[in-house]
């Protein structure tokens, strides 16, 4: 099977996002900026519902920012069958646990077209670790995303197997959407800009446990030197220091010769239950 598709082919097929959480929403909201139909499927039919509610109160805004598109639909999948029919795409975007992944795509494989493109947005884990209930390995990848719409670029990363015509593909299609793709050109744990990322992460958290410096001193000297509206620590006390914790821990293990203390300064405050935005406090205070 190529998997082989133009924007054309898949102007009246669906695409399925698989998690309706901070990011899948997002994800969907992407989707549906094109006119098509994005069908959510989540354990939770509240999220989901809520999931879509999302979408159609930033889609007009969305285009309006962008300047062009055609407002779609998304719509609450009961069923992961109901989610893939007829889906060029579906994007896993569940929570990042391979005992969770795996026999979901174990589902998604069962129920979907032959031709549809196996995505996952997974940060920490390769595809190639959840193709145990995919009968064609080749149609996997990862395709990665950040926080779109503000994070438009994403990372793209074969499985080992996957087909070179869907990575081309996604290449040449997902712009079409305001989502800019890049291929990861071998197997690399945190892809391309999550490594960079992941160094300015750790150096910043190692000179606050070291005592160097606080948090809101590294945060200011970003600001302005580099003209950003955040910096790290508020970015982490954003995406959850849970979360961030988790990815860490995950790096460890494929690296053990990282230091300690940035992981150690993280378990202080998720210990204490100071997760950031969602908490209402990590290393700020947040209303």
């Amino acid at each position: 099977m190529p998997y082989t598709f133009t924007f054309a082919d898949i102007q009246d097929r669906p695409v399925a996002v698989f998690g309706a959480g901070t990011l899948g929403r997002r994800i969907a909201l992407m989707f549906a900026s094109r006119g098509g139909t994005v069908r959510v499927y989540d354990p939770s039919a509240e999220q989901a519902r809520a999931a879509t509610e999302f979408v159609a109160g930033e889609l007009p805004g969305l285009i309006a920012a962008r300047g062009s598109g055609t407002p779609g639909t998304a719509v609450v999948a009961e069923s992961v069958a109901e989610a893939v029919a007829q889906a060029w795409l579906v994007v896993e975007a569940v929570p990042e646990r391979l005992d969770v992944k795996i026999p979901l795509w174990g589902e998604i494989d069962t129920a979907a077209p032959a031709d549809t493109i196996f995505t996952t947005n997974s940060s920490s884990y390769p595809s190639r670790l959840m193709t145990e209930g995919v009968r064609d390995p080749k149609r996997l990848c990862n395709m990665h995303f950040y926080m779109p719409p503000e994070a438009k670029a994403v990372d793209l990363m074969s499985d080992s197997e996957t087909e070179r015509t869907l990575l081309d593909t996604l290449l040449a299609v997902l712009p079409e959407f305001d989502i800019h793709p890049f291929e990861a050109r071998k197997e690399s744990v945190g892809f391309i800009f999550n490594r960079v990322w992941a160094a300015i992460k750790r150096e910043s958290l190692a000179v606050v446990a070291e005592g160097v410096a606080r948090p809101e001193d590294v945060d200011a000297m970003f600001r302005l030197n580099w003209h950003l509206p955040a910096g790290p620590f508020q970015m982490m006390d954003q995406v959850g220091l849970d979360v961030v914790l988790d990815i860490e821990e995950h790096y460890a293990r494929e690296n053990p010769d990282l230091p300690e203390g940035p992981r150690e300064l993280l378990h202080r405050y998720v210990d204490a239950g100071k997760l950031g935005v969602k908490t209402g406090g990590g290393f700020y205070p947040h209303r």
